[in-house]
């Protein structure tokens, strides 16, 4: 009965408002205001905040990217650029290969991802990393 069920890693709300906190501090620090969002492994929210000045529309591109990493365990800038519309049509706009999606990594086990966006895609990508790092730094210590 063993093999009926898997043991995996799950984000708890520390490591969630860890990311969170990485995250806004990487904006801060690049002057920029950013719309980040968190999910787990299965797409669903955790934590989502419209930094003062964000732009209002990044909001939906955050959480797709957030998603989207977290579906294909990868990077969303990653993701081949000919699938752009099948992703979007496939998903119900919910996917996308926009820059600033980052999955959040348990060693080879992905617990979900994180998604960026209000800045160029490279801010995007490097606030998104740094919440990302933290949480790879939590687990190490």
């Amino acid at each position: 009965m063993s093999d009926w069920i898997r043991h995996t890693p799950r984000l708890t709300h520390h490591a969630v408002l860890a990311v969170l906190h990485a995250a806004i501090e990487k904006s801060e620090q690049l002057g920029v205001a950013q719309n980040i969002a968190i999910v787990d492994e299965g797409g669903n929210l955790l934590a989502f905040i419209r930094m003062d000045g964000a732009k209002l529309l990044s909001r939906e591109t955050a959480i797709s990217k957030a998603i989207s990493a977290a579906s294909h365990q990868q990077p969303t800038a990653q993701l081949d650029p000919n699938l752009e519309l099948k992703l979007a049509i496939a998903a119900g706009g919910r996917l996308t290969n926009l820059e600033g999606g980052h999955p959040l990594m348990i060693g080879n086990v992905c617990v979900g991802g994180i998604g960026v966006g209000s800045g160029t895609g490279q801010q995007d990508i490097e606030v998104a990393k740094a919440g990302a790092a933290v949480l790879v730094e939590g687990v190490q210590a």
